[in-house]
């Protein structure tokens, strides 16, 4: 059950929504001000799934490049709830710390001798099968980039489950959804990136 205080603030981040499409100019700038704490908390969870990137990268310039990103993005993108907006901002968190990786553990980067590991979501958002967890930098990237592609349902289920760390009966609320259609969606989704996965390792 969302506090009042959670209630309190999307009501005004949905005013700031529906300014926006409005065409307010300054929408944009109070929407981002207004959510800046829950988006800080989200790129902590993230970047919490890239153990080795924080060796090389502080949470605060991921934000704020993520922030940058997030801002261009609704320039092109007319929201349409603050569901929308937040699984809007997971995309652009989840690109930013992509291209971070690939910078830091591609062929030339600085940590590319490092081995990384990291927590794929099972079931109730823990961790996935054994099998489709990635071994290395590399995989890693590929992976987040698999999630990239899925269907946009599952891809949102991903980023509930996984990157927000939300239970699978929270990620039914949020989505107004059945607890059976998450679970629908769930092995779907991790039979996608399994499947994807395996193909990478095949070559």
């Amino acid at each position: 059950m969302p506090s009042p205080s959670a209630v309190g603030s999307d009501t005004q981040l949905q005013n700031l929504i529906e300014l926006a499409l409005k065409g307010e100019p300054s929408a944009r700038d109070a929407l981002l001000d207004h959510a800046c704490d829950r988006l800080l908390r989200l790129t902590r969870k993230m970047f919490h799934g890239y153990p080795n990137l924080r060796r090389w990268e502080a949470t605060d310039d991921v934000f704020q490049n993520a922030m940058i990103r997030l801002h261009r993005a609704l320039a092109d993108v007319k929201l349409e709830s603050v569901r929308h907006f937040f699984n809007l901002a997971a995309v652009q968190i989840r690109r930013e710390l992509l291209d971070l990786a690939k910078r830091h553990f591609g062929p030339h980067g600085i940590g590319s001798n490092h081995h990384t590991d990291g927590i794929p979501a099972d079931d109730d958002g823990g961790s996935l099968a054994q099998a489709a967890e990635p071994s290395n930098v590399e995989d890693w990237s590929e992976f987040h980039a698999h999630v990239e592609a899925l269907p946009d349902d599952e891809q949102e289920l991903v980023n509930l489950l996984w990157y927000e760390g939300l239970t699978q009966e929270e990620a039914a609320q949020v989505l107004g959804v059945s607890l059976r259609t998450v679970k629908r969606r769930w092995h779907s989704a991790r039979l996608k990136l399994h499947e994807a996965l395996q193909r990478d390792r095949q070559g």
